[in-house]
């Protein structure tokens, strides 16, 4: 029989300013095995990350309170440890995983820098020691080339490399639990999976006791040997992976596993977690016919947009007078249909966010003609091409740090129409901007608060009503919904979706997350190194991928038990 290495009992949480006091978590319990993978799974403020942090003692003194419960690791009381003690715990057998591996490590720092700084904390270890550690722990989380990333600083490298270096960091003193908070999100799905089975290989070497926090179900069950369900700061269900994935008892459990897109059809809609709850939601499949009958109306039609030859090159200084040339585009050709979605896929480097930015002319090509209504934009003037902006928009990934957050998102979104002189006065301005925000899902009195105050859907809402708001004809969606939970993506996905059949948009919608092309796309360009792998029909390509690379991005989606 497994003991229990963590036994968390009816613990509550609040934060409190002079003007709130809010429980964030209400009378939880759940235990961890040793060597057991425990999911715990919720969408944001469910409280599953503020719980973790409670046990890391990492909550803000100032404004968090423990109200009730207690958190006990082996035989020692967490929540009422000196914090000297704690310092002593933490890192060394307590260790996290954080979500964003860019604003966790310190950019200043080299990589191999800051794992040895673990090791001089909870060890005795020389720094050729240290160093010599810290290479085979970047073997362990296979890096490639560690003697070179043990040089690099954090933004030299991948976004999966830097998880790696995380992994590595938090594995050092053989912490006896590791709990990793959404590890894998925003990787791509191939990385997502090494990850996923580094993990668990990991654990089965070493033995300890893993929490892998995440708002994606059928990811978790990938990798956890039981699951924990939060919702609104409660835990409404928990048991065994395969049971609850096979048989969830909770309508928020399946609401959670309704939520991501299918692979094997198409929907008209995706379920929401507020659908579910309601009892609302009844599927509605596309069918072969209706989907060739709308296609058919598409490609009747000129393109609005041919993308011939494109080649972007980048060069950097190799030494005094030689230059390194890298083609992150190569020779991409492709046409694009009014009312059609193009869905652009590939791993983190293959080109894509390249070639979207050289459509937008953010990035001006090499070589190659980029046709836009049958005119050349390559060759457009300054005049032109604030004239062609009107027209081509993009959805940018991180909505909060494209919003100025010192200006309130009204006037954020009205601002464009008045560079663009779109409406004559500021009324009939402030009226549109309340029309186009009541049109995303949001209200007036949105109008003017400011990016800080909204969730990160809400925000992801507000850069969709920017955009729009142009009235353009095309736009590039750029991994516009990659960080945001799955009841959240499905909510903004619809929505997309329903501008697209109100206004007639037309997009390019750039992703990792084949499942979510899947859903949004009619026809898919998968790209590798700069270069088209593939090209054609979504469905067709989904369900008989013609390239091996092709395969592998679609074997690596989370398909659960």
């Amino acid at each position: 029989m497994q003991n229990n290495l963590l036994e968390i009992d009816q613990l509550s949480i609040a934060f409190s300013t002079e003007k709130r006091h809010q429980t964030v978590v209400r009378n939880i319990s759940y235990s961890l095995k040793t060597n057991e993978i425990l999911g715990i799974v919720g969408e944001s403020g469910s409280g599953k990350s503020v719980s973790s942090l409670a046990i890391m003692g990492l909550l803000p003194k100032k404004i968090s309170k423990l109200e009730s419960g207690y958190i006990r690791f082996e035989d020692k009381e967490l929540t009422s440890i000196a914090h000297k003690d704690f310092r002593k715990i933490r890192g060394k057998e307590i260790s996290m995983i954080f979500q964003e591996p860019m604003s966790s490590l310190n950019p200043s720092l080299k990589c191999g820098t800051q794992v040895m700084e673990i090791l001089f904390q909870h060890s005795s270890m020389t720094s050729k020691e240290a160093k010599e550690e810290t290479l085979a722990l970047f073997k362990k989380v296979k890096l490639p080339r560690p003697a070179s990333i043990f040089d690099s600083y954090p933004h030299q490298i991948s976004g999966g490399q830097k998880q790696r270096v995380m992994i590595a960091m938090a594995i050092a003193c053989k912490p006896k639990i590791l709990i990793a908070d959404e590890p894998t999100t925003a990787l791509d799905v191939t990385v997502q999976k090494e990850i996923i089975a580094l993990l668990r290989d990991l654990q089965k070497e070493t033995g300890m006791s893993i929490i892998f926090i995440s708002h994606d179900l059928s990811l978790v069950s990938e990798i956890a040997d039981s699951i924990v369900v939060m919702y609104k700061g409660e835990i409404v269900e928990k048991g065994a992976t395969n049971k609850i994935f096979s048989n969830p008892q909770h309508t928020y459990t399946k609401a959670l596993l309704n939520a991501r897109p299918p692979l094997n059809k198409r929907l008209e809609k995706l379920a929401t977690i507020k659908d579910f709850l309601d009892g609302s939601f009844e599927p509605k499949i596309i069918s072969e016919d209706k989907r060739k009958e709308i296609q058919a109306k598409i490609y009747e039609q000129p393109p609005i947009l041919e993308v011939i030859n494109i080649e972007k090159t980048y060069f950097s200084k190799a030494g005094l007078f030689k230059k390194d040339a890298l083609k992150a585009v190569n020779n991409v050709s492709f046409k694009l249909y009014e009312g059609e979605t193009l869905g652009l896929v590939g791993e983190s480097g293959c080109g894509k966010s390249t070639l979207g930015n050289t459509i937008l002319q953010l990035d001006k090509a090499t070589a190659g003609t980029i046709l836009y209504k049958g005119e050349d934009i390559t060759l457009l003037n300054k005049k032109a091409l604030r004239e062609l902006r009107k027209e081509v928009q993009i959805i940018f990934q991180d909505p909060y740090s494209s919003l100025n957050p010192r200006i309130p998102i009204g006037k954020a979104i009205s601002e464009p129409m008045k560079v663009h002189k779109i409406y004559t006065s500021e009324k009939d301005r402030k009226k549109k901007t309340i029309d186009i925000l009541e049109r995303v899902g949001l209200s007036e009195e949105h109008y003017s608060r400011y990016p800080h105050e909204f969730s990160g859907g809400q925000r992801q809402r507000v850069g969709i009503a920017r955009t729009i708001a142009l009235n353009p004809k095309l736009i590039v969606c750029d991994e516009s919904v990659s960080a945001l939970d799955i009841s959240v993506q499905a909510q903004v996905l619809n929505l997309l979706n329903e501008l697209k059949e109100t206004f007639g948009f037309t997009y390019i919608f750039i992703s990792h997350d084949l499942a979510v092309v899947k859903f949004m796309a009619d026809q898919l360009l998968v790209m590798n190194n700069g270069k088209i792998e593939e090209l054609g029909d979504a469905d067709l390509i989904y369900s008989n991928p013609t390239s091996s690379y092709t395969k592998k991005l679609i074997d690596a989606i989370p398909k659960g038990i």
